[in-house]
């Protein structure tokens, strides 16, 4: 007989310190539904019910002397010195008595008892799975009792749900004889009850089921999960019910034991400090009488050890810990089956939810040992915040680094050097972050693998979520697929767009240096001094233009670019001419290694090359000028050929392109790019062509300097200036994007104050007053009946297609430009669109005969412009079916030169012109009436049409007609037209800006 049988109290140390109870096993889930099976029952017969017999049975061990007979034998009264007890279970049924029998019923023989006792199928299921439930999660299943399963053998927690199901069912729990009660329980619970008895404490096991007390000597466990308890007076009863935790190891070794000790005066703050806090959280421990008194447990920590170890590579671990006095413990962040109930759930749910906060809602258990930048990351902006956590400390293990993150924009430098291959330089890109260099290799690495973060040699870390860094990555893998990558990034000179790429993506490019190291020399300088007027010019310059050649000889001096943008008909190639009349005189462009003068390279659009040839024939008739209007075969000796001797070479913006290696090739005193605006796309290859060409001078002569937005301006100034704006997206963002949204209007004085020294611009208004007035005035036409219909019905259904296009314009600018073009095509003739129109009457031809039949009539002359040459050619026909002498100019016309010159002499007074073709390089004062039949988006474009005739020389006032059809789209090109104009009149048309001398200051503003 054990010491807990006799009733002899045990020692505090002794109750704790039972090992745990044998046979308690896991919880394992498994399906416990109850569903039917097919009748077997006979026809009109009841089914036989069936039962779950209790029974309580002492188990017998096996001796030498006793090897056979049974196992176990029916407990009927617990007596000292009883062994093991179990709670036994067995299917019985009702015989016709309404007794509960065994008859031939047993577990292993359930399946083949259906028909020959006539079991009810649901109940006969329900049992099946029940003992198909207990069987599975038992490793051997070895009892040598058919009869007989045990409950504390259970392991499996949906026994209760079986349980819970029996009474809806019909199955009775019933006992070995009469009088025998078996209960079902909502909920048991194991505690540990601690009272004071004088100095001495003492420590009693209680169990409860449904509240109601229980002696826990007679009871015993269901598995971990639940409690039965039994007792024989008056008569035999048995009560079950589940916990509401899994009993821990201490309760599962107190069931069934004498229920007291005593700890002695002694002992009790050895108890209270070092015992009871780490039992706490094994089980409940009350004091029922109130006269013990628990110390409040210290809120538990989650502690976050950071382990750092060698390449960058952290560690993380995270635990509970909970301090009660001088105990400390130490728990996984999930609870064991066995601590779930001691522990402060709730308050450990609050602490892991602002640490879940923090790593947005990752979870501590779930985070990978960290390598590289992520532990860089993660330790200098996670920890910091996890320390500041209440309930959070952070332990370190290893020496933690001084990460940093580098937070200010890159600044990239884009530099070359010329390699021993023919046609291919080195392209280097230097990237620095607040003062530090970043290495290219391990830059391009990271961009190449697509990781967002770089790691540096210092501990400093930055972001590669820049659209920088994307766009360079990009542009990288491009010039990579060009075929060299051994010594280094290699480019070909023939891939010039894929340069202006990375030019138009650095901070600085090569360009950029050499171009503010020439312009720091001009610091000292106090402003422009005149220079004389060489004799070898023919010309008398009026004051604006001999004003203008003295800031063109300025930057000549100091090998600088600029943008010589008068307005329109101001002498500009004069000035230009007198400008290479100075320099051919000098001795400033001699080639150093040959002593050979160097000429002047002039590109010019394709019609207006001879007239730089017979400009220069009578200005500077001293001057020795080629042009180059053909491509012709050898190359280099080609132009070498054309350029012997000769002070100017004159080609196309065509030729300059195809030929451009061999314009490389050869040595030039200057660069004059006239009609600049063909050079404004800084993706064209004329541009890169400008752009690349080694000269120590760039002039751009242009009257629109800024046609469309800013970025016009930019590129201008790219090729005659390129480090005043080193690149294209920070003076999108700096200036252009700024300017358009009203941002800032001082942007517009700065930036007139940082292109003042390199761009000239002066306006008729303003340096010849001598010229006659220019009236202008716009004619809207209302559209006949018939042509209105026909245009709206097209609008309704070009706007109906359009709706879906507009939010992708770069995706469907073909179609939408189409739908346009269509739409301003119907609001001159609805011809244009469709013949079968040809029967409507075009109100634009309409008006315009109306007012030119006047204006032939009284002896003037008159300018058509329009942007479709299918209306001029209308026009035309109207203009040979009355007999009217007219002249035609468009882009398919040849003998250009003799079409003009029949104009000028005065054998035809109309002039039918397309925009295109006719606004630029044509000098007509003959003229003194401008119709322009649609109004066009750019009103610089426009303003070059008009000054075809109002320009020196004009003695008559010009007359302007703009005619627009109202309620069409051309509207909408007038209000377009107007907001572009404002912009070019706020930066360009300031003649205190840009029209007077340099002074130190404007000059020192190149700087700013």
């Amino acid at each position: 007989m054990t010491e807990r049988d006799t009733g002899a109290t045990p020692s505090w140390k002794a109750l704790l310190a039972v090992p745990e109870k044998q046979g308690a096993a896991s919880v394992s889930r498994h399906s416990g539904r109850i569903g039917s099976a097919p009748s077997t029952r006979v026809a009109g017969t009841p089914p036989t019910r069936m039962g779950l017999q209790f029974e309580l049975r002492e188990q017998l061990p096996r001796t030498n002397e006793r090897w056979r007979g049974p196992t176990a034998q029916p407990v009927r009264t617990v007596v000292p010195g009883h062994g093991d007890f179990r709670l036994g279970v067995r299917p019985v049924v009702q015989n016709d008595n309404g007794n509960w029998v065994r008859a031939s019923l047993a577990w292993n023989n359930l399946t083949f008892q259906v028909r020959e006792l006539n079991l009810d199928p649901v109940q006969h299921r329900w049992f099946s799975e029940l003992i198909a439930l207990y069987r599975a999660v038992r490793m051997v299943y070895s009892s040598r009792e058919a009869d007989w399963i045990y409950l504390d053998e259970f392991s499996s927690p949906l026994l209760w749900h079986f349980l819970g199901r029996a009474n809806e069912l019909g199955i009775a729990f019933v006992g070995t004889s009469k009088n025998v009660t078996v209960n079902l329980g909502a909920e048991a619970r194991v505690s540990l009850d601690v009272t004071r008895e004088a100095a001495d404490l003492r420590l009693a096991t209680t169990l409860a089921i449904d509240e109601v007390p229980h002696a826990v000597e007679s009871a015993g466990t269901i598995g971990s999960h639940g409690i039965y308890a039994y007792n024989f007076a008056p008569h035999a009863a048995f009560t079950l019910a589940p916990t509401p935790h899994p009993l821990t190891g201490e309760q599962l070794a107190l069931v069934g034991r004498a229920s007291a000790a005593t700890v002695p005066e002694t002992d009790v703050t050895e108890f209270l400090t070092e015992y009871y806090p780490a039992l706490r959280r094994r089980m409940r421990i009350v004091s029922t009488d109130a006269s013990v008194r628990f110390a409040d447990p210290a809120p538990p920590v989650l502690v976050l050890t950071a382990r750092f170890e060698e390449k960058h590579t952290l560690r993380l671990g995270a635990d509970v810990e909970y301090r009660e006095g001088s105990v400390i413990t130490r728990l996984p962040l999930t609870p064991g089956a066995d601590e779930a109930e001691a522990r402060d759930t709730a308050a450990e749910a609050e602490v892991r939810a602002r640490v879940a906060g923090v790593l947005a809602d990752a979870e501590l258990s779930a985070i990978p040992a960290l390598q590289g930048v992520d532990a860089a990351e993660f330790t200098e902006k996670v920890l910091p915040r996890l320390r500041a956590l209440a309930g959070v400390r952070v332990d370190v293990i290893g020496t933690e680094p001084a990460y940093r993150e580098l937070t200010a924009a890159p600044t990239l430098t884009v530099t070359t050097v010329e390699t021993d291959q023919r046609d291919w330089f080195d392209l280097g890109v230097l990237v620095s972050i607040e003062g530090k260099s970043v290495p290219f290799a391990p830059l391009f690495m990271a961009l190449s693998k697509g990781h967002t973060r770089l790691l540096l040699i210092d501990n400093s870390y930055l972001s590669l979520r820049q659209p920088v860094f994307e766009r360079l990555r990009e542009l990288i893998e491009e010039a990579r697929q060009l075929g060299e990558w051994k010594t280094g990034l290699r480019i070909s000179r023939h891939q010039a767009s894929l340069w202006a790429d990375f030019e138009d993506l650095a901070d600085e490019t090569e360009q950029a240096v050499a171009w503010r190291t020439a312009v720091a020399g001009l610091l000292d300088a106090t402003g422009i001094d005149p220079t004389p007027v060489p004799p070898g010019v023919t010309a008398t310059l009026r004051p604006y233009q001999t004003h203008g050649f003295d800031w063109l000889a300025f930057l000549w001096r100091h090998r600088l670019g600029g943008i010589l943008a008068d307005d329109m008909g101001l002498g500009k190639t004069l000035q230009a001419l007198t400008l290479i009349e100075h320099a051919t005189r000098t001795d400033e462009n001699t080639d150093e290694n040959t002593d050979d003068r160097r000429p002047f390279l002039v590109v010019a659009p394709t019609s207006v090359v001879s007239n730089w040839v017979s400009e220069a024939a009578r200005f500077t008739p001293g001057l020795t000028v080629r042009a180059r209007t053909e491509t012709e075969g050898g190359g280099r000796a080609s132009i070498a050929n054309a350029a012997a001797g000769a002070d100017v070479i004159v080609t196309s913006y065509a030729l300059f392109r195809l030929d451009f290696d061999a314009y490389q090739a050869h040595g030039w005193a200057g660069l004059i790019l006239d009609e600049a605006q063909f050079v404004k796309n800084r993706a064209s290859q004329a541009h890169l062509c400008a752009k690349e060409l080694r000269t120590p001078f760039k002039l751009a002569i242009t009257g629109t300097p800024l046609e469309n937005n800013l970025l016009d301006l930019w590129s201008l100034l790219s090729i005659v200036a390129p480090g005043l704006f080193p690149s294209a997206r920070l003076f999108t963002e700096d200036y252009v994007r700024p300017i358009e949204r009203a941002e800032n209007p001082a942007l517009f004085a700065k930036l007139r104050r940082r292109i003042r020294p390199v761009l000239l611009r002066r306006t008729k208004e303003t340096v010849a007053p001598e010229l006659p007035a220019k009236q202008e005035q716009v004619l809207s036409i209302e559209l006949n009946p018939e042509h209105r219909t026909i245009y709206d019905t097209f609008l309704q259904r070009e706007r109906q297609k359009l709706l879906g296009l507009i939010e992708d314009m770069n995706k469907n600018r073909f179609i939408i430009f189409r739908s346009l073009t269509l739409l301003r095509l119907l609001s001159l003739d609805a011809s244009l669109v469709d013949s079968a129109y040809a029967h409507v009457p075009s109100s634009k031809l309409d008006a315009l005969f109306e007012q030119l039949d006047d204006v032939v009539a009284e002896g003037h002359r008159a300018l058509v412009f329009s942007q479709f040459t299918s209306f001029l050619k209308l026009a035309a026909a109207r203009l040979d079916a009355q007999g009217t002498p007219y002249c035609y100019l468009d882009g398919s016309t040849l003998r250009r030169s003799e079409v003009i010159d029949r104009f000028k002499t005065g054998l035809a007074p109309v002039f039918l012109i397309s925009l295109k073709a006719g606004g630029f390089g044509l000098n007509l004062t003959e003229a003194d009436y401008v119709f322009l039949l649609d109004p066009w988006w750019n009103p610089a474009t426009e303003a070059q049409a008009v000054d075809r005739t109002h320009r020196i020389g004009q003695t008559r006032t010009v007359v302007v007609y703009r005619m627009v059809a109202t309620g069409t789209i051309e509207e909408k090109v007038m209000a377009l037209k107007q907001k572009k104009a404002k912009l070019f009149d706020s930066v360009m048309n300031d003649d205190a800006a840009f029209s007077e001398s340099l002074t130190a200051a404007d000059i020192r503003g190149l700087f700013d």
